[in-house]
């Protein structure tokens, strides 16, 4: 076992994050990434390995990564942070910041894997040219009892070059903001609570700790733990109520002015320390000689190390108790960036009221108190080398140190001294990794005992593309893996937050200390090291156990070796291998190796159990010879199973099987019909078990003697109840096998009757009032499985077998000729029905999908899952399969009103939403549906109560509402679910299906729509539809036209509550133990009864909006129309009573709601016009022809005149050349004399048009004859008003006739009406 280098996570969106960090790297770099091929192929030496290893170094310890889309190193550029918990990564450059939240998902294998995905990303800095310098992310621990040690959130620490600290939730909200120093924040570095492992070793505390350039802030861990809880209190009561609040304590932090060295690039605070009593004596010689003074306890220091220039490495050293701790001015920073929304939420938490207090709070400056002067105490001079980075070991007394020659440097912080470097490392960045010695079975840790801990050094050479792992203080290379040249080693170096010696008790909280992160491929990996590997090959026996078992596993992966050397070889590694966990690690490799036989294993085995029982039996582990004693049963056990199954069956048969195989064929026939159906339907069969197959599947195909192989499974010890477990998993899950061979089923039952007979299968004591064990074994098998068929076999067999025991039974008993009645016989009965109905219900299921429908895979269910689902399991199994076949409304309801077979019905056009199609490819549907609704109705027949066709429309219309929300641009499935809603006959169903639809779905996008149309003022544009309301602007149509008939259904379900009562839901017999969540029909029987002023309310407005959508109306805002009690009542809760206007409205107001319906109006013949024009009928035409009917509907609701609107259409119906529209509604208008005069201006202008703009001789020479006062007015009209012009002149010559009919004689123009109808008469006489 070596080093592993392992993917535990993805990182989503990286190219993403790098457009948004890096505006100006939109381009990819597919060009650089063949340029950087063979740079990545380099050369390393191979040198340093373990005396053994040398052979598989290569094999195990280097990996090659392959990029996906190799970029620009733009991460190094980059702060990057990894929580400890791994679950936030934090990007950071310049300005910006983008925070990854982790999240699972189910890839292609169906397995979950971790990702890390984008959560927030945003603009952190706030003073102006201020960039971020440093960031990282700590876990804080949960206060609660039932997860103490554990993390309750992440805070994000940001350092920015203005000198601001700022404090960060996950989401972004900033908590806390310090000015602590007014120098570029260099570093910031974190140290958390651990548990200490050794008695008498200082326990380290909590600490954050700030580098500036000539500085170090170390803020309590405590204090700051407490700070961050409160201000997170803070932030969420203030974003709830607005309620004033305590402010959060001060921060309690220390501030050391570093002196005595040139420059200083980073550091590390090493903790608290207390030196020995020799060099407490040898310092104090040093510098106050011989006559110095020592004290009686060498005082606590705190150690810091800087690295940097002039010296290389300088060492720091603050008593305790030097320098008193500094408290913070919190309330002059604190939150200083929370949006204006929170703000006016909390207006009065530390002390703020409004914005113009505000702002002169947040320019003040806090006071920057002066560093404490703290002199370098010793150091590493060395003027020519700089150092980059420290990196603190997790046991704080090593530290490795980068520097900008390419150098490692492994420093011993007790000592103070260098005591090894690595040279060709430019650029490296580094990790530790603390490894725990694992104990073996039986061992326990003691304080004289503790349990050993193992360190490695982790170096990223990104120049060279290599991970190595060194052991240390000496050790050498334990493993080195071939990276890419752009990854980030990631290495926190502290874990929790707010963990003390109380609450870390028990505390298994697993973090990864070492991540490689690679923006190739957004891979993250964490490097795995055994403890072994820090120990000498010379000393170790564990090392060679482990290089034993490696070369076990190289030679069972051969493929090319002869079984005779594969078994001495084999053989002799095993028997060498001296640790017993390794050993039986060992074993289970061989046992599960493919290559090996089987005579070769039980060699194998046998030499090994004969090795263990000849040492001594203390000195064995018994779970290694129980294991090897159990195996080599089963390989023995398989050698004969296979030897059976090679001989010939035979199978002899007496006359009480007979008897009970005639009764089995009788119960087939009756379900043969529906079986055959159900075969020929049924998809791939699951995955087996493939123990249970090589027992039994040669006697289910009679390839095997039945009696010889249960007698010998019964030697093996195997209880009986094991295998008819084995039995009933290889029929059940081999189903598409089973079903294809009708004799399984006689083997079957002779199986099932073998295995009865075995001693300990049914009791002995077993009375027929009571329920057998062992049958109800095989009736949980069948009612959880998902295979129907073989299930309902299953059951018919054993029912049988059941039934002839329970009558051999009685009959030694009672000596009767009565039949014997017993509760087992009522379950099995119980459990055929619900078989037979599950068989039928997935024959259903398995239908296949027509072409163009949604499709997806069938939904599978057992006996057991429909129980689990509810009284409205079923009924939503049917629901969701009327989806995937795309059966519309009508069509359901025309299939559960079928009588007889062939009947057929022409599909309705409005329906089915299909053009015209061959005859063949129509007639070849039309046999599909009627396939359909034969099966739908045998299934109904079954489940009579349950798929009632109100519980199933109810269901169909949850169904498609639900689709239509996944996916809101098919607004086909909305208006299907309001037509599903329409076809319920219960009232109270629907009223409460409806109530349901409404505050799940609906209002939220309902009101949005209202808001942004209401904006706008007028129909929005597809972007801002998308952006707002989350669909298209075409979607948004059909969308409040369903809403529009989702109200009125709601309406007109309130009106007939009274008229009929609640129905009471029932269920089938056999089905009468479901237990689970409430039906559909059951949630809308409990709701609330609505207001109906209110839905009649929200109905309006729905009718407004589908108008002004569908017409794309200008100039109008929707709820303008509406006065403030209008306004206020809209998208409250439609069961709630709010005050609606009533009463004469506001004149203006009511100006507003005509214009709005006449525009409507205009828009609608505008529509019919166009249509006219493109010969073919508009879509929906009946629908169409009910929007002049809405509006006059609508119009007594707005205030509105009737009649202006009736004679509004008249005029646009014949502006358009509609006339025959036109006079069938000229006969609903009251006032006929304002029509009157409104049509002879349309008609003066049609005359206009054809005198004066024809310019025809016949119409120049009319013109000549005209009165002059004719003439006069006809050259006033403007024909280009009219939208349809040239209008036949019998039309009109009608239109005149029709407005001297509608004209009194005393009007002022009757006599310029007669004269136009003479002028049209001559015209046409000429024509």
């Amino acid at each position: 076992m070596s080093c592993c280098l392992l993917e535990f996570c993805r990182v989503q969106e990286l190219r993403a994050v790098r457009e948004f960090l890096f505006p100006n790297l939109r381009t990819t770099a597919s060009e650089n990434n063949n340029k950087n091929k063979q740079d990545e192929e380099m050369n390393w030496e191979d040198t340093d390995w373990g005396s053994w290893d040398t052979a598989d170094a290569k094999d195990g310890g280097a990996v090659e990564e392959e990029s996906v889309s190799q970029s620009a190193p733009w991460l190094q550029d980059c702060a990057v942070s990894l929580s400890p918990c791994t679950d936030l990564l934090v990007i950071a450059r310049e300005h910006k910041a983008v925070f990854m939240s982790a999240k699972w998902r189910t890839d292609e294998a169906g397995q979950e894997e971790m990702t890390l995905a984008v959560s927030w990303s945003g603009t952190l800095s706030t003073e102006e040219g201020e960039c971020v310098n440093s960031v990282i992310c700590i876990p804080l621990a949960s206060q609660k009892r039932s997860s103490t040690g554990r993390p309750d959130w992440t805070c994000v620490v940001l350092g920015f070059s203005s000198g601001h600290v700022r404090f960060y939730t996950e989401s972004g909200v900033l908590l806390l903001a310090q000015l602590l120093h007014e120098d570029p924040v260099l570093r910031l570095k974190c140290r958390t609570y651990e548990i200490p492992r050794h008695p008498g070793v200082t326990e380290q505390h909590e600490e954050l700790s700030i580098l500036y350039p000539a500085a170090l802030v170390t803020i309590d861990g405590f204090s700051l733990f407490q700070s961050l809880r409160a201000c997170r209190n803070q932030v969420a009561r203030a974003a709830a109520a607005g309620s004033d609040t305590v402010q959060p304590p001060p921060l309690a932090y220390k501030k050391w002015g570093l002196q005595d060295m040139d420059t200083i690039v980073d550091h590390s605070s090493v903790g608290v320390m207390t030196l020995c009593v020799f060099d407490q004596m040898k310092n104090a010689s040093i510098l106050g000689g011989f006559h110095a003074s020592v004290k009686g306890s060498p005082p606590a220091m705190s150690q810091y190390v800087a690295v940097g220039g002039g010296p290389f490495t300088g060492f720091y050293y603050a008593i305790e108790g030097s320098s008193q701790p500094l408290l913070s001015h919190v309330a002059l920073a604190v939150a200083s960036k929370l949006t204006s929304a929170l703000f006016s939420a909390a207006s009065g938490w530390l002390g703020w009221k409004n914005k113009s207090e505000e702002e002169p709070v947040q320019k003040q400056k806090p006071k920057v108190e002066p560093a404490t002067p703290l002199a370098v105490r010793f150091g590493l001079p060395d003027s020519r080398r700089h150092g980059e980075s420290i990196c603190l070991s997790p046991c704080y007394t090593l530290a490795a140190v980068t520097d900008d020659f390419g150098r490692v440097t492994l420093l011993d912080l007790g000592r103070g001294i260098a005591i090894r470097m690595w040279k060709g490392y430019r650029d490296a960045q580094l990790g530790w990794i603390q490894v725990c010695e694992r104990r073996g079975e039986g061992e326990s840790v003691s304080p004289t005992f503790p349990r050993r801990h193992a360190q490695f050094l982790v170096i990223y050479a990104p120049r060279r593309g290599i991970l190595e792992v060194w052991g240390t203080q000496q050790g050498p290379r334990v493993g080195a893996f071939t990276v890419g040249k752009h990854c980030r080693l990631l290495y926190p170096g502290y874990r929790l937050m707010g963990v003390n010696s109380v609450t870390s008790q028990g505390w298994q909280l697993h973090t990864q200390q070492v991540c490689l992160l690679d923006p190739t491929t957004g891979v993250l990996r964490t490097i795995t090291v055994p403890f072994h590997l820090a120990l000498s090959d010379k000393k170790s026996e564990r090392a060679k156990d482990m290089h034993l078992l490696k070369r076990l596993n190289t030679l069972l992966r051969s493929q090319e070796v002869e079984p005779d050397i594969l078994e001495s070889e084999a053989q002799s590694a095993l028997l060498d291998i001296k640790h017993p966990a390794i050993k039986k690690q060992a074993l289970e490799s061989l046992l599960a190796s493919k290559n090996a036989p089987v005579s070769c294993l039980t060699n194998i085995t046998r030499a090994l159990l004969d090795s263990l029982k000849g040492q001594d039996p203390e000195a064995v582990e018994e779970g290694l010879l129980q294991l090897c004693s159990s195996q080599l049963k089963l390989l023995q056990l398989y050698t004969d199973i296979q030897s059976l199954h090679s001989a010939s069956p035979s199978t002899p048969s007496t006359e009480a099987d007979t008897e009970l195989s005639n009764q089995i064929q009788q119960d087939l026939a009756r379900i043969q019909p529906i079986l055959q159906r159900y075969t020929e339907l049924m998809g791939q069969e699951a995955e087996w078990t493939r123990l249970g197959s090589f027992f039994f599947w040669g006697c289910l195909c009679g390839g095997s003697p039945i009696t010889q192989v249960c007698d010998t499974l019964q030697n093996s010890g195997i209880s009986p109840q094991q295998l008819l477990s084995l039995l009933l998993s290889v029929w059940l899950n081999r189903e598409r096998e089973v079903l294809k061979r009708p004799e399984a089923i006689t083997h079957l039952q002779a199986l099932l009757s073998a295995l009865s007979n075995m001693p300990g299968a049914v009791d002995e004591s077993w009375d027929l009032q009571c329920v057998s064990p062992w049958w109800q074994q095989v009736r949980t098998a069948c009612s959880q499985s998902e295979n129907a068929g073989a299930a309902l076999l299953a059951a018919l067999v054993a029912h049988r077998s059941a039934k002839s025991s329970i009558t051999r039974l009685a009959d030694s008993k009672f000596q009767s000729e009565w039949e014997a009645v017993s509760l087992e016989l009522e379950h099995w009965a119980v459990c055929v029905r619900q078989l037979e109905d599950l068989l039928a219900l997935h024959t259903l299921l398995c239908l296949p999908c027509p072409r163009g429908s949604p499709g997806g895979a069938p939904v599978r269910c057992s006996v057991k899952t429909l129980l689990e689902s509810g009284r409205g399991g079923v009924a939503d199994s049917v629901a969701k399969w009327v989806f995937r076949q795309d059966l519309a409304p009508g069509l359901l309801k025309e299939a559960l009103q079928r009588k007889g077979q062939g009947h057929s019905q022409e599909q309705p056009a409005e329906e089915g939403g299909s053009t015209e199609q061959p005859h063949e490819e129509k007639s070849e549907e039309d046999d599909d549906f009627h396939r359909a609704a034969e099966l739908l109705l045998s299934v109904c027949g079954r489940f009579p109560e349950s798929l009632s066709p109100d519980l199933l429309f109810s269901h169909c219309c949850w169904e498609y509402v639900v689709q239509w929300n996944k996916d809101p641009e098919e607004g086909r499935y909305l208006a299907w679910a309001v037509e599903h809603l329409k076809l319920v006959t219960s009232p109270h169903i629907q009223q409460g299906i409806a109530v349901m639809m409404w505050n799940t779905f609906i209002v939220k996008r309902f009101s949005a729509a209202a808001f942004l149309m209401e904006k706008v003022g007028k129909a929005p544009k597809d972007r801002l539809c998308r952006r707002d309301v989350g669909m298209g602007e075409n979607a948004l149509t059909s969308f409040l036209g369903s809403c529009s008939q989702l109200l009125q259904t709601l309406i007109e379900a309130d009106a007939g509550l009274d008229e009929v009562s609640a129905p009471e839901l029932c269920v089938e017999e056999v089905w009468g133990g479901a237990e689970g969540p409430a039906s559909i029909a059951e949630l809308a029987l409990e709701q609330r009864g609505v207001h109906y002023p209110l839905v009649q309310h929200h109905c309006l407005l729905a009718s407004l909006l589908h108008a002004a959508s569908a017409f794309r109306v200008r100039g109008v805002k929707p709820l303008s129309l509406f006065d403030s009690k209008g306004k206020n009542a809209f998208f409250k809760d439609l069961t709630s009573i709010q005050l609606m206007p009533s009463g004469d409205l506001d004149p203006g107001l009511v100006s507003l709601r005509q214009e709005f319906l006449l525009k409507v109006l205009t828009g609608w013949v505008q529509a019919q016009g166009e249509a006219a024009e493109a010969e073919s009928c508009s879509e929906a035409g009946p629908l169409d022809d009910s929007w002049p009917s809405l509006c006059l509907d609508l119009g007594p609701l707005l205030q509105v005149n009737p009649d202006v609107l009736r004679r509004h259409l008249v005029c646009e119906l014949y502006s358009q050349g509609l006339d025959l529209r036109a006079e069938q509604v000229m006969l609903e208008v009251e006032d006929k004399e304002v029509l009157g005069s409104q049509l002879l201006v349309l008609t003066g202008q049609r005359l206009a048009y054809a005198l004066l703009h024809t310019q025809t001789r016949p119409g120049m020479e009319l013109l000549a004859r005209l009165p002059p006062m004719l003439c006069t007015w006809l050259k006033a009209m403007d024909p280009s008003s009219l939208r349809c012009p040239s209008v036949p002149l019998a039309f009109s010559s009608r239109l005149v006739s029709r407005t001297v009919e509608v004209l009194p004689e005393s009007h002022a123009q009757y006599n310029l009406a007669l004269h136009l109808l003479e002028a049209v008469d001559l015209l046409e006489g000429e024509a």
